[in-house]
């Protein structure tokens, strides 16, 4: 059995959650508003503001965790909002904000723009960092995603774009074979 999808989901104040036919959940919260089509074999009941989801099948527990936490993510995106931070590290890469548009210079012939998407919004507080926000956590980590697929992180000097949390393992290079 799911641990996780077992766990109801309170509803805070000042959020709606409607629950159509067919599991469309629509969540309505201070940061804008968020529909997705959860899977149809969850039983989602809306009791006295408590959310809980329950099996029409008991083989697919699996199923009942994840349809928890998508819902559970709708109404943290919708109170808080999700928010990822890119770093940009080598000589002559910078980042700006122009308008609604992100403008990165990262060593190519030419710049590359980012738009801002629907409430998924771009920001660059300074030339090396870049912050990614919105109310929808898989719209903000594909942009994110985006973003650093410009100019991935390479091993040798550790120049591009990588998260703020992310690694590098760092390689020696030719010198280092002695």
């Amino acid at each position: 059995m799911s641990r996780i999808g077992k766990k109801p989901i309170t509803i805070p104040a000042g959020v709606e959650v409607k629950i159509e036919d067919g599991n469309k959940v629509t969540v309505k919260g201070p940061k804008g508003t968020l529909t997705k089509t959860l899977h149809p074999d969850m039983t989602l009941k809306n009791e006295a503001g408590v959310i809980t989801v329950e099996l029409k099948n008991e083989e697919q527990d699996n199923i009942q965790g994840l349809t928890r936490t998508l819902l559970n993510n709708m109404i943290v995106g919708v109170t808080e909002g999700f928010k990822k931070e890119l770093e940009v590290n080598g000589v002559g890469y910078r980042v700006q904000k122009q308008g609604n548009k992100l403008v990165m210079n990262m060593g190519f012939s030419h710049t590359v723009e980012f738009e801002d998407r629907g409430d998924t919004k771009i920001e660059a507080p300074n030339p090396n960092s870049i912050i990614v926000v919105g109310p929808d956590k898989e719209a903000v980590g594909q942009l994110a995603a985006e973003i650093r697929k410009v100019r991935p992180p390479e091993p040798y000097k550790g120049k591009g774009i990588k998260y703020i949390d992310e690694r590098i393992i760092r390689k020696e290079g030719k010198m280092g074979k002695k």
